[in-house]
C-alpha cells in the first residue's frame, strides 16, 4: 500500500524551536501500528522514538491526522517518510474498520490521551499542594450533628466560615509539609481530598453561628479540623498536555513522593521543589540526574569516603577548607552527575510540582536532581 508524501514545512513549532536533524526512528519500530484501548500518544511515540516528548514532530502536518489527540482504538497508523526523509505517522484509512459515521460523536469521549490519566488522575483530582498560610484562612470543620470524631455520608457538618447556600465544597485533610531538602523551607503543605459536602445554611461567624453542610460523598473519614475549598478548585483533569522541554535552564530536586517511599520507578509520581516561580509548566520534560559518589585518593589508593580512615577524611576536609594548601597526598574527587531517568510535570503550584517518571535506568530517589541544562 502506498501513501502520499507529506509536504515539508520549514518552520517547526515554536514550542520546540528549530530542529536541524531528522528525527531518529528506532530500528525495531513497526511500519504499521494499530491503536489499542489504553494507549496514549506518549506510549505510541515511545514505540518509534527514544525521546517520546518529541512526538509533535512525528505527528505534525499530516492531512490524515488533523488533530493527533483525536485518534481512537482501532485506527491503524503507518510510518512514512516525506520528500526530505522526515518520518511521519499517518492513518491508514484503508485499514480503518469503523465507518466515518461511527466516529462523529460518541467516540470523542474515547480518543486517546497524551499521558496515562489512570495513573495521574488521583493526583489531579484528589491531591493538592497548598500554601500553609492559605490553609490557616480557609473554612474548617468544627463538628457534626453526631458526637463522633469522624463523619461520613449523610452527616451534617458545622463549619467555621461563611459559606454560600447551595454551594458545593471539597473537604481536605491537612498532611505533612513539603520541604526543600537543602534549606528546610516549607514550600507547600500536602492536602488530601476526603469528601464533598453542600451548604444548606449560611453561618454568621461574628455571632458564633457555623455554616451547615450535608455530606454528599466520602472518600475517607472526615475529621474535625479538615478544611474546605470550593468544589473543583484545583481539580481540573486535562486529557492533553503540551509536552516540551523548558526554554531556559532549570535545576531542582525530587523532594518527596505522595506514597511516602524513597525509591521510585517508571510511572511513579514524585514531588519537585520547582513550581511556577521557576517558570515550570504542565507538560515540561526534565532529565533526572544523580551525582556519582565522591572518591578520596590518598596514600592507600582511591577509596569512597565511607571506606577511608578518619585521618584521611580529616585531611580531605582540611584540603577543601584550605584549597591553596591542599594536601598533595589526599585528593578529593568530586565526580560528575549522570542521567538516571526522565519525568514529565503534570501539576504545578507556586513552589512545587507533581511529575510522572517516564524513564529510569536506576531506581529514582529522593534527592535526585531534576534538570535542563
Amino acid at each position: 500500500m502506498k501513501f502520499p508524501l507529506v509536504a515539508i514545512i520549514l518552520a517547526l513549532s515554536t514550542s520546540f524551536g528549530a530542529i536541524a536533524d531528522v528525527l531518529k526512528i528506532k530500528k525495531d519500530a513497526p511500519k504499521q501500528y494499530v491503536v489499542k484501548k489504553g494507549d496514549t500518544l506518549w506510549d505510541i511515540s515511545g514505540i518509534y522514538l527514544d525521546e517520546p516528548w518529541l512526538w509533535p514532530e512525528l505527528w505534525q502536518m499530516n492531512p490524515q491526522i488533523d488533530n493527533p489527540h483525536l485518534i481512537y482504538p482501532g485506527d491503524a497508523l503507518a510510518l512514512i517518510y516525506d520528500a526530505d526523509g522526515n518520518p511521519r505517522l499517518v492513518i491508514n484509512k484503508a485499514y480503518r474498520k469503523l465507518s466515518p459515521q461511527g466516529r462523529i460523536t460518541p467516540k470523542g469521549l474515547n480518543a486517546i490521551t497524551t499521558l496515562p490519566l489512570q495513573m495521574i488522575k488521583p493526583y489531579l483530582s484528589y491531591e493538592q499542594a497548598i500554601n500553609s498560610d492559605d490553609i490557616k484562612n480557609m473554612p474548617y470543620v468544627l463538628g457534626a450533628n453526631e458526637n463522633t470524631k469522624t463523619q461520613t455520608l449523610g452527616h451534617i457538618l458545622y463549619v467555621k466560615g461563611d459559606l454560600k447556600v447551595h454551594g458545593a465544597y471539597a473537604i481536605y485533610n491537612e498532611g505533612e509539609p513539603y520541604r526543600d531538602l537543602n534549606t528546610g523551607e516549607v514550600l507547600a503543605t500536602r492536602a488530601s481530598y476526603v469528601g464533598m459536602a453542600r451548604a444548606f445554611r449560611s453561618g454568621d461567624e461574628s455571632n458564633g453561628l457555623p455554616s451547615s453542610l450535608r455530606v454528599e460523598s466520602v472518600k475517607r473519614e472526615i475529621k474535625q479540623g479538615d478544611f474546605l475549598m470550593p468544589a473543583m478548585e484545583g481539580q481540573l483533569l486535562p486529557a492533553y498536555f503540551d509536552i516540551h522541554r523548558p526554554l531556559e535552564p532549570v535545576e531542582g530536586q525530587v523532594i518527596a513522593s505522595p506514597r511516602q517511599v524513597r525509591e521510585f520507578s517508571r510511572m511513579d509520581i514524585v514531588v519537585l521543589n520547582l513550581g511556577s516561580e521557576q517558570n515550570i509548566e504542565p507538560g515540561h520534560v526534565l532529565d533526572l540526574e544523580r551525582e556519582s559518589p565522591t572518591v578520596i585518593d590518598g596514600p592507600r589508593g582511591p577509596r569512597y569516603p565511607e571506606d577511608s580512615s578518619k585521618f584521611e577524611k580529616l585531611l580531605s576536609d582540611a584540603s577543601q577548607l584550605f584549597s591553596n594548601k591542599a594536601d598533595e597526598d589526599n585528593t578529593t574527587w568530586k565526580m560528575p552527575k549522570e542521567k538516571v531517568g526522565e519525568l514529565i510535570v503534570f501539576k504545578v503550584y507556586d513552589k512545587v510540582s507533581y511529575a510522572l517518571i517516564t524513564k529510569n535506568q536506576h531506581p529514582i530517589r529522593v534527592g535526585d536532581i531534576a534538570v535542563i541544562h
